[in-house]
Formats: C-alpha cells, structure tokens, sequence
C-alpha cells in the first residue's frame, strides 16, 4: 500500500455522500507497499479503509476481489469486507480512478514473526482455502509460471546491472521451472500476497488477512509456497527449518497436503520466489516519485532463489517438514 493520489476535503465529501456512514472526520494516507493508494478513514460512523486502485489492479477484475471478500466474510473468515452504498452499489470512482472501502479490523502484523506466527500464518491460510471454496468468480493467476519468461525479457538488462551474471542465472532457473512445474495439483483460489504485513495477529493469534488483490486461483500449495518465503527466511537470506516446519504444520492441521502437494513444494517455493523476484525486478527501475515508499529491492528474493537452487528441486532441505 502507498499513496499516489491526493484526496481533497470536497471531493471526500462527495464521495462519501452516496454511503451511510456519515461524515467524514479524518482520512491518512497508508504509506506502505507499492501497488495501490490507501487510506484511513474516519467518519462519523465508524473506521474503514478506503483504498484507490493504482496498479497491476485492472478495473474489469476488481468484482472478482471485492466478492471474493465478501463471500469470504459471509463464511467467516476474517477479511476486509466492502461497503456497500444506497443502491448496493461497492465499486465506485474517485479522481477518475476506480475505489472501494472496506470495513477496518482489528490487530496488527508482525515485523518479525517467530514460529509460533508461523503457524498461525498456515492455519489462516488454510482456513482461507476452506473458505473460498465454492466461490464462483474466475481468475487465472496472470503473474503464475506461464508469464514469468515474458515478464523477465524485458527486464534483462536491469538484473545484469544487479549483478553481472545474473540474466543467465535467471535464464536457467526459469528453463528448469518450466520443465521441473508440478502439474494436476488441488486447484482453487488463493490469496497470492500472504505476506507478513498482510495478515493481523491479536494476542499472538491470527486475526484477519488483507489485500486480496493478487488473488486468483491457481494450485493452493502454491500459496503455501509464497509464504514459505516470505515468512520463513531470516533477514540475511538465511531459511529459518523451524519457521517452515511451524507454517506447514499449522496448514495441515486444518488441511493436509497430499503426497503430490508435499512433493511438490520444493519447485513451488523456487517458483514463487521468482514471481516475487520478477515483479519486484520489474517495478525497481520505474520508481514514482510521488509515492510514499520505494519500490522493494529484488536481491531479496534473489537470495532466496540462491537457497532454491541449492536444494535443486529435490526434498532434502525440506525433508523434516
């Protein structure tokens, strides 16, 4: 989340004349993440985030995230849930933009989840995959396996800039991806972006998930994959086996794996650590200037990519999980 665009007193009002929620008292910008604006706000009725959509987001997807959301909500899992206005009506336009608000929840997320969030990461994220189950929205994972060779060709130059090597490198990881990608896996919707700043702990407990707008379906261990990643390597590269052993677990209790799923995981997980690489390699050199944040450096997941080539697609490293 960041902010890219400005809201002006009057044009709140406006927006929020056609919504039962009073008026407004306060709105501040969220100056986190990268893809979209967002907002605290404040009315006389309550607190609600109100978020204006920027990037990647394509207005013709955004039913498919709202009613996620909402089907979500109304099978008790805890998320964001929209707000609707007069007429029924969630999507709306703000600065020309598409926008939307959403219920504000309670917690917080952790800057360095210990495995004991670990698990409470894999029993949400579980509980998220049981309760998207029978959604009847569609979306295809654009940013999955299929489009990473795409998204890295124009993006050559930029990750031998990185380090000298590199496009090589990647050349060869995605060859092996493509060939080494499990096929025929439990297939449904996932959140796709469960990283630790989306997800909210109350007492050390898992609270709720937000920001469903990478969610689409694709195989759900791929999901637990993402977070294997994004919650389980120390800050110097390093992977953290008692974290991982802690998030697959809490899955399991609520979801196991199959066999195919847990033989899988190893290429999930180098699979999802290039998605991230990519996409953060794409937004690192188109900075805007006018965000509050800057673009996520690559060589993060670049060294997680070194760890997933270490373990070359075999159990071994994964073994005790």
């Amino acid at each position: 989340m960041a902010v890219y665009t400005d809201i002006a007193p009057d044009e709140l009002r406006a927006f929020l004349t056609p919504f039962d929620v009073g008026a407004p008292v306060r709105l501040q910008g969220i100056a986190e993440g990268v893809e979209n604006s967002n907002f605290l706000l404040e009315t006389e009725a309550g607190r609600y985030i109100l978020t204006i959509y920027e990037r990647r987001v394509q207005a013709d997807e955004l039913p498919f995230f709202l009613d996620l959301m909402q089907h979500l909500a109304r099978r008790g899992f805890p998320c964001p849930t929209p707000v609707a206005d007069r007429s029924g009506r969630i999507l709306q336009t703000l600065r020309g933009k598409p926008a939307a608000m959403v219920s504000f929840l309670s917690g917080a997320p952790v800057r360095r989840p210990a495995p004991a969030h670990c698990r409470q990461a894999g029993i949400g994220l579980a509980r998220l995959h049981l309760a998207a189950h029978g959604f009847k929205g569609r979306r295809a994972n654009t940013l999955g396996q299929a489009s990473w060779a795409s998204l890295f060709a124009p993006h050559r130059a930029a990750a031998e800039s990185l380090r000298q090597g590199l496009a090589r490198q990647i050349d060869e990881d995605l060859a092996l991806l493509a060939l080494s990608w499990p096929r025929n896996l439990p297939y449904g919707v996932i959140h796709a972006d469960l990283f630790p700043d989306n997800v909210f702990f109350l007492d050390g407990v898992f609270a709720a998930a937000i920001d469903f707008y990478f969610a689409c379906e694709d195989a759900l261990a791929y999901d637990l994959a993402v977070c294997l990643n994004s919650w389980c390597f120390e800050p110097d590269g390093a992977f953290n086996q008692t974290s991982a052993q802690a998030l697959v677990a809490g899955y399991q209790s609520l979801r196991p794996l199959s066999p195919a799923e847990e033989m899988g995981l190893p290429i999930l997980a180098h699979g999802a650590a290039m998605r991230f690489f990519l996409t953060r390699l794409a937004d690192w050199g188109r900075a805007d200037p006018g965000a509050l944040v800057r673009p996520k450096d690559p060589m993060e997941y670049e060294k997680k990519l070194q760890f997933h080539r270490s373990a070359n697609g075999r159990l071994g490293l994964f073994a005790a999980l």
